[in-house]
């Protein structure tokens, strides 16, 4: 049941997701905070859910392999998502959204699934100087069992999406734009992007 009142919110708030991970980390929201208006899961069990998969499968070995990742955004609530969308905030639509940031519902096709936009602060360092963000790219989907990843320009910050049926694509807002990977399974061709690496570490 929806958080009805400031004691459930921070109960809710205080639910562990992953070792390093809880609920409270993922619900702040620019947009919801410039326009005053809550940002709290109408299903927090399914937010949970998949927030703990997020959690457990994605960031968990982002933030073991190279130290603390910064969280940009993370859960929206639908009303929350339709008002960045209708404001011109970058926001998709909430029927895009439905299993991405929109951790609440399930897509058209009945699946769950949950997104982050995260920053890791190693790579955005080296990033500053090599304006190339496909190594990290190449490196996830080699480690890592996501879903969609999204790179963008600042700081090379990327919405990474845990889905309970993965397409593993890959898709450049920063240069180079457009698709790097659509649908390849994990393999060595891409290593060399990334040999300079730190290894896979699990939390």
């Amino acid at each position: 049941m929806k958080a009805k009142s400031m004691g459930a919110l921070e109960e809710l708030g205080r639910v562990r997701l992953s070792r390093s991970f809880f609920m409270r980390d993922f619900l702040y929201s620019e947009i919801a905070n410039f326009y005053g208006i809550p940002n709290i899961p109408e299903d927090p069990t399914l937010a949970i859910e998949v927030g703990t998969r997020l959690c457990e499968e994605l960031l968990e070995p982002l933030n073991a392999t190279f130290g603390r990742i910064a969280i940009r955004s993370a859960y929206r609530s639908a009303t929350v998502n339709a008002l960045g969308n209708e404001k011109g905030h970058n926001c998709a639509s909430n029927a895009k959204n439905y299993a991405g940031h929109i951790w609440d519902h399930l897509d058209g096709e009945g699946g769950r699934g949950a997104t982050a936009c995260v920053v890791v602060p190693w790579f955005a360092d080296r990033y500053a100087q090599t304006k190339d963000w496909r190594p990290l790219a190449y490196w996830i989907h080699d480690h890592l069992s996501y879903s969609k990843l999204q790179f963008f320009p600042k700081l090379a910050a990327f919405n990474i999406n845990w889905h309970d049926r993965p397409k593993r694509t890959v898709y450049g807002f920063a240069d180079p734009k457009g698709y790097l990977l659509r649908g390849e399974a994990p393999d060595d061709r891409f290593k060399d992007q990334y040999v300079d690496f730190p290894a896979l570490r699990l939390s």
